[in-house]
């Protein structure tokens, strides 16, 4: 049996609360018995859900909301401290909880599997999820996207396993105590609240050095960051270190990757065996996603052919990779990419399920101090589409940046040689789509903001009987 609700999340009050994290969180508490409410800037599907489970959501931020009864309000970093609930709290009295404290106590008692690293959380840790689950273990599992099966990303299960995606964009992976840690890559992001490679490095040495004593750090052995952080803790005692990857030295090592449309089969040498098992999304990407996962799963005693096998039943995570429909022969997919890594990445891996089609990018700049920093490898990464859309830069929780644009992105696919619109009315995309596509093409909307709602409106104008 899992643990049961820690005594100071009896009564919670989230603010935020249909954020990716924060429902998680609520949903699992809200599984155990917990009186969850919260509030949200706006209603949704989430919210939605959260009432299902018996949840108390408000929509919009006001004092009135937080109930005097209130155990503990639940804050995110990007909680601002004048949010007037948060302000209603200091008057009351009532305890402050990080997120990420929240989810520490959730894992208590349980052999808990963080799945870290710049890009790559949400796939592998719903790869993990999706597979104990398919294996019978009823493991708990708290992830920053919806599960393409289940349709959720968060679940209290009765066993004794939980796998978390560990955030480290304000360090508050450093908040938990693994038996098993993975870090698939480590890159300067989140210039925010880092300013240099060297604090990412000291960040990540943090979250590693919490895993339990006599627990496994697996690590992507052909990514530079990765490669260096298991060089920086290897003589750390009581910390086992597996390696996995392409690489001749990794302890799990990909012999081979066959594309199969939209799937994949991957060969892995294991304990001196060769084990092969579907990975039912496209690219090389995702395949080593899984090969991460099955390296935890193994590190936590779970028989490899049998993870093998469960891995194969993962279909995928909304908004990665996620097919939203097809009109006009013309296809329209989502992706959550706004790092360049993962632009390149999942354009990559359209461009190898689908060799023939065209590529059509719509792309939504995250964050100006993204945008700032990494905008010339983001214009570079659009190059690998046909042709591409970008949008104005999603502030999400940033101020604006003076001489910060997506111009400094279009500028850079322009010199790449792509070919690149700019759009600033994101009611006009559609109509910009319908003029460019023709039956066959691939639409990719690209970005971690609003750009997602774009699709629906793409196809139903595909579907328009107007004329393009």
């Amino acid at each position: 049996m899992a643990p049961g609700i820690p005594t100071a999340l009896d009564r919670p009050h989230f603010i935020g609360i249909g954020g990716a994290g924060m429902s998680g969180i609520a949903k699992i508490l809200a599984q155990r018995g917990a009186k969850v409410a919260g509030s949200d800037a706006k209603e949704s599907g989430t919210a939605e859900a959260l009432r299902e489970l018996g949840a108390t959501v408000h929509i919009g931020h006001a004092a009135g909301n937080l109930a005097d009864d209130a155990t503990a309000v639940v804050v995110s970093s990007a909680i601002r401290a004048d949010n007037p609930e948060l302000v209603r709290a200091a008057e009351l009295g009532i305890p402050v909880v990080h997120r990420s404290d929240a989810l520490a106590s959730l894992m208590d008692g349980l052999r808990a599997i963080a799945v870290a690293g710049t890009h790559g959380k949400t796939t592998t840790t719903s790869m993990l999820a999706v597979a104990l689950t398919d294996m019978g273990l009823d493991p708990s599992y708290a992830i920053g996207g919806d599960l393409a099966g289940p349709g959720t990303n968060a679940l209290h299960g009765e066993g004794d396993i939980f796998v978390a995606e560990a955030d480290e964009s304000d360090r508050s992976f450093q908040k938990y105590d693994p038996q098993v840690a993975i870090v698939l890559n480590v890159e300067l992001d989140h210039h925010a609240n880092y300013a240099s490679m060297d604090e990412i490095y000291e960040s990540f040495e943090t979250f590693a050095r919490k895993i339990v004593p006599g627990g496994t750090l697996v690590v992507n052995a052909d990514q530079g960051g990765a490669v260096e952080l298991a060089q920086r803790l290897r003589g750390e005692e009581l910390l086992n270190i597996v390696t996995y990857g392409d690489s001749a030295q990794a302890d799990v090592r990909v012999h081979k990757i066959t594309p199969r449309g939209l799937s994949s089969e991957v060969t892995v040498l294991l304990n001196g065996k060769f084990l092969t098992f579907t990975v039912s999304v496209p690219g090389a990407h995702y395949a080593h996603n899984a090969v991460a996962a099955l390296a935890a799963g193994v590190a936590l005693g779970l028989p490899a052919h049998n993870l093998a096998s469960a891995l194969g039943t993962y279909t995928g995570v909304k908004r990665r990779l996620q097919l939203k429909g097809e009109e006009q022969g013309v296809q329209v997919i989502d992706s959550y990419a706004h790092h360049p890594t993962e632009m390149t990445a999942d354009l990559e891996a359209m461009r190898g399920a689908a060799a023939d089609a065209r590529l059509l990018v719509v792309f939504q700049p995250h964050l100006f101090s993204r945008t700032q920093e990494l905008g010339q490898e983001m214009g570079e990464a659009l190059a690998l589409a046909d042709a591409s859309v970008v949008l104005d830069i999603y502030p999400a929780r940033e101020d604006p940046v003076e001489g910060v644009t997506s111009a400094l992105i279009i500028d850079a696919a322009k010199a790449a040689g792509a070919q690149v619109t700019a759009v600033s009315d994101m009611s006009a995309v559609p109509d910009v789509i319908a003029g460019m596509s023709r039956p066959g093409d691939l639409v990719l909307t690209m970005g971690a903001g609003d750009v997602t709602d774009l699709g629906p409106r793409i196809l139903a104008r595909l579907a328009s009987p107007a004329d393009k």
